[in-house]
C-alpha cells in the first residue's frame, strides 16, 4: 500500500505523488539545456528538488539525445575546507553515480586516475573534460545539496565549472543544474586568504537563470490527498480537504505529514471505513508541533541565525522592519518562512509556520516556567477568566522579571513569557492561536478553552512613545468584534527605562472601549 511520504525524493510505487516534472515548466528546462546554458534550482529544504532532478534524469535519459547523471555532493559537507579530501569526495561521487544511473563501469576507475595524477583544484575540471570527450552524446549533470559545501570547496568547485565552461559540449557537459535551497547569489564564500565574502554569483556567473520550485497549488495539494482516497476508499470530508490547504498553503513536507499523520497514525484516521475529518486534521498538526518533528525542528534552529531574527523579531512584535538587507529578507523567502503577498507585503509562510515561530522561541521561558497551580480552572474543569487574570498577575509580579532574560529575542521578550504562561494554561485542552504583521505594532492572542474564547492584544511602551492606551483600545475593539466577543485583556508592556521593577509597577484596572466594550488593562 502506498503512503503519504515524509523523507527523502518520491517513488511512485511507493508513494502517492504528483508527476514532479508537472511541477516545473519543462519546456523551459530543455530548452536552456538545448541552448548549453548553466542554471540554478533552489527552493526550501522538502518541497520535491531531488524528486524533480530525478524524474528529468530519467526523462532525458529516456529521450536519448543526453546522458544525464544525478548526483549528492552533500558528502563533501563533512570536508569544510579541506580541498582535497572535499574534492575526491566531489569526484568519486560523481563518478560512482554515472556507475549507478548510467552503468558507466568504467567512471569510477577513471575518477580514480584523475585524483591520483592532478591536482585537487582541477581534479573536476579534469575528470569532466576527459569524460565527456569519451562519450557520443552530451552530457547533463545535476548536482544537489551544492549549497552545503562552505569557504574554499564551494569556491573551488564553481570556479572549476567556470573554467570548463568554454569547452561545452565536447569537453566539458552541456549543462550543469546546481541545486540548494538558496539562490546563487547567496553563496556567501568566505575563503581563507581573503578577509571580504565572496558571493557565489561573482564565482558563477555562467549562471543562465534561477529557477525556484514553488509549492503545491490547491487544486494539486487536492489531488494528492484524493490520491489516499483512489487507493483505499477513506474519503476527506470537503472541510478536511480545504483545512489541509488552509494551513499548509501547499507547502509539500507539510501537506505529506499532516495526512501522513492523520491516515496512517493517529487510530481514529487508520480506521477506513470513517472520513478523515477536520478534527483529525487539526490534531495531527498539533502532534506535529507538540512534538518538533525534524521539519519544524529545522525551523527553530533557524530561529536564532542574527539574519533570521533581524526579520522575524520586528514582524512578531508588530514593528516595521527597518534598515534590514534586502539579502536579510530574501533569505528568509528563499528558505520558505516567508511569502509575498501579491508581491508586497511580507507574511509568514502559512498557518503552521506562523504557530510554530512563537512557540519555538517561548520554548524555553516554557521550560524556565515555575510549578503553577491550575487555579483559573473551576471545580468543574471550566477557565475562568477572572480567575486566570489574577493568576497571570501573580506570576507577572514574581516571575516576569527573571524569565524575561530567558527569551531568545530582547524586544518580544515579555510576549514570548506570556505565551509560555498561556501555553501552560492551554496544554490541559484549549488552544492559543496568534495573529500578528509588520507595521500594527501590536500582536494578538487568541485563547481558546471549551467554551471559552478570550481575546488579548499585547503592545509595548518604549521611550519617548506616547501611552499606548488609547491606540490599543481602538485596536482591540476590531480584534474583538472579528471573533465576537464584548471583552478582552489590552496587555501593555513598559519597556522605558528608569522604570520600577515588575513586582511593583505592575497593575491592572478596567477600561471601556470605543465601542463600549469592558476591557481589562494589564500594564505589566
Amino acid at each position: 500500500m502506498r503512503f503519504f511520504n515524509t523523507e527523502g525524493p518520491v517513488r511512485a510505487d511507493d508513494h502517492y505523488t504528483l508527476p514532479p516534472l508537472s511541477r516545473w515548466d519543462l519546456d523551459e528546462i530543455l530548452a536552456l539545456i538545448d541552448q548549453k546554458k548553466y542554471s540554478l534550482l533552489h527552493a526550501p529544504r522538502q518541497t520535491g528538488k531531488t524528486s524533480c532532478l530525478l524524474a528529468l534524469m530519467e526523462h532525458l535519459n529516456r529521450e536519448g539525445r543526453y546522458r544525464a547523471v544525478y548526483a549528492n555532493l552533500e558528502g563533501a559537507q563533512a570536508w569544510r575546507e579541506r580541498i582535497a579530501d572535499a574534492m575526491a569526495t566531489i569526484v568519486t561521487d560523481v563518478a560512482n553515480s554515472a556507475q549507478v544511473w548510467l552503468g558507466d563501469d568504467e567512471r569510477p576507475s577513471h575518477a580514480r586516475e584523475v585524483l591520483a595524477t592532478t591536482p585537487p583544484g582541477s581534479a573536476l575540471n579534469v575528470f569532466l573534460g576527459q569524460w565527456c570527450q569519451q562519450t557520443s552524446q552530451p552530457l547533463v549533470l545535476l548536482l544537489d545539496e551544492v549549497d552545503a559545501l562552505i569557504g574554499d570547496t564551494l569556491l573551488s568547485l564553481l570556479r572549476q565549472l567556470r573554467a570548463g565552461y568554454p569547452q561545452r559540449p565536447t569537453a566539458f557537459p552541456q549543462t550543469v543544474i546546481l541545486c540548494g535551497v538558496r539562490d546563487l547569489r547567496d553563496y556567501r564564500i568566505h575563503a581563507s586568504s581573503e578577509r571580504e565574502a565572496i558571493t557565489g554569483g561573482s564565482a558563477f556567473n555562467i549562471k543562465a537563470e534561477s529557477l525556484r520550485l514553488g509549492d503545491f497549488s490547491a487544486a494539486e495539494t487536492r489531488v494528492l490527498l484524493l490520491e489516499h482516497t483512489a487507493e483505499t476508499g477513506q474519503v476527506f470530508t470537503p472541510e478536511a480537504l480545504d483545512r489541509v490547504w488552509e494551513l499548509t498553503q501547499g507547502q509539500p513536507w507539510l501537506v505529506n505529514a499532516l495526512a501522513y499523520r492523520a491516515c496512517f497514525k493517529l487510530p481514529a484516521g487508520r480506521d477506513r471505513a470513517k472520513p478523515i475529518t477536520v478534527a483529525l486534521i487539526d490534531q495531527a498538526k498539533e502532534a506535529m508541533i507538540l512534538e518538533r518533528v525534524t521539519h519544524l525542528d529545522q525551523l527553530a534552529h533557524k530561529l536564532r541565525e542574527p539574519r533570521v531574527r533581524r526579520v522575524i523579531e520586528p514582524m512578531l512584535a508588530g514593528t516595521a522592519l527597518g534598515d534590514v538587507p534586502d539579502d536579510d529578507i530574501q533569505y528568509l523567502l528563499d528558505l520558505g518562512l516567508l511569502r509575498q503577498i501579491g508581491g508586497s507585503g511580507l507574511v509568514v509562510a502559512n498557518p503552521i509556520y506562523r504557530e510554530v515561530l512563537p512557540r519555538m522561541l517561548a520554548f524555553t521561558p516554557q521550560a524556565s516556567l515555575p510549578q503553577i497551580s491550575p487555579t483559573w480552572l473551576d471545580a468543574d474543569g471550566r477557565l475562568n477568566p477572572d480567575a486566570l487574570l489574577a493568576a497571570f498577575l501573580a506570576f507577572w509580579r514574581r516571575h516576569g522579571q527573571p524569565l524575561l532574560g530567558s527569551a531568545p529575542y530582547h524586544e518580544i521578550a515579555p510576549h514570548l513569557v506570556l505565551m509560555a504562561f498561556l501555553h501552560r494554561v492551554v496544554n490541559g485542552g484549549g488552544a492559543l492561536k496568534r495573529e500578528y504583521a509588520i507595521g500594527m505594532g501590536r500582536m494578538d492572542l487568541c485563547l481558546r478553552y471549551g467554551a471559552v474564547t478570550l481575546g488579548l492584544e499585547l503592545k509595548v511602551w518604549h521611550d519617548h512613545e506616547a501611552d499606548p492606551l488609547v491606540e490599543g483600545l481602538v485596536q482591540l475593539d476590531g480584534y474583538l468584534a472579528g471573533l465576537g466577543l464584548d471583552t478582552g485583556w489590552l496587555v501593555i508592556f513598559d519597556r522605558r527605562s528608569d522604570q520600577p521593577p515588575i513586582a511593583e509597577r505592575t497593575a491592572c484596572h478596567t477600561a471601556t472601549s470605543p465601542q463600549g466594550r469592558a476591557i481589562a488593562v494589564i500594564r505589566a
